[in-house]
């Protein structure tokens, strides 16, 4: 007998999930109606400031895009070093992944640019921004990949050099398709977490979209309203990657 909590056998029909997602949305806007209800709200003072919140929109994307890359070259190369035989490389990624993962994102914003790219005479903000988060984010990613790749069973590694695949090859045709399958929620999870946390690079004055809200709110004194299109703005950065995943998620899903 199935429990209320194991997934059915065959998907629902189109009209239930359509009827569940509109009594959901229904929902939803009653309890902003609610919230918003009873409250006298100034948006035009905001709405002259709508060239600041793009402009600071298009550096996020700039920042989030830049750092989403080079995140995964980071994570990728970290992940892969973890699991070398030359034990000074797999120790100097351990002691990069957990250093990083034991420390606030703030306090390794700050300490990296003003204390190690300081000495190191790197000056422009943007780029030492889009490190410090691709660094920060890197070190996540690397422990979701090697968690992929420790998944896979030993016979699957075992077979692939009986046939005589190099290790390279053994990585690329049989490992990563199955990491893949595996990482790509907690990944999606992971990507969407780095472009909200973008935002904590408005310490460096760096004009991306909470630095512009932040500017906004202390020309306007209208906190509600800088706010606000700060949340929705990054809800159209975010919610495309969940949904471009769950669709990728379903084309890699396969049995094992």
């Amino acid at each position: 007998m199935k429990s209320f909590f194991d997934r059915p056998d065959r998907p629902a029909p189109q009209w239930a999930r359509a009827l569940t997602i509109l009594l959901l949305l229904l929902g939803y806007s009653v309890v902003c109606l609610w919230a918003f209800s009873g409250s006298v709200r100034d948006w035009e003072k905001v709405w002259g400031y709508r060239e600041a919140f793009f402009k600071g929109w298009v550096t996020t994307i700039g920042i989030s895009a830049a750092a989403l890359a080079l995140s995964t070259v980071f994570g990728s190369v970290a992940a892969l070093a973890r699991r070398s035989a030359f034990l000074p490389l797999r120790y100097s990624s351990l002691l990069y992944v957990e250093t990083v993962r034991g420390l606030p994102l703030l306090v390794l914003v700050l300490f990296g640019y003003y204390g190690v790219m300081d000495k190191l005479g790197w000056d422009e903000r943007l780029s030492g921004g889009i490190l410090i988060l691709s660094l920060f984010s890197g070190a996540y990613i690397a422990e979701i990949l090697r968690a992929g790749i420790e998944s896979v069973g030993r016979s699957q590694w075992d077979s692939a050099r009986a046939i005589g695949m190099t290790t390279l090859q053994t990585y690329r045709h049989v490992i990563f398709p199955q990491v893949l399958r595996q990482s790509l929620p907690p990944l999606a999870g992971q990507f969407s977490s780095l472009i909200k946390d973008s935002s904590l690079l408005y310490v460096l004055a760096i004009p991306e979209l909470t630095f512009s809200a932040q500017q906004v709110n202390s020309a306007t004194y209208a906190t509600f309203e800088a706010y606000l299109p700060l949340g929705v703005l990054y809800l159209v950065l975010t919610l495309p990657i969940s949904l471009w995943t769950k669709d990728l998620e379903r084309r890699v899903r396969y049995e094992s």
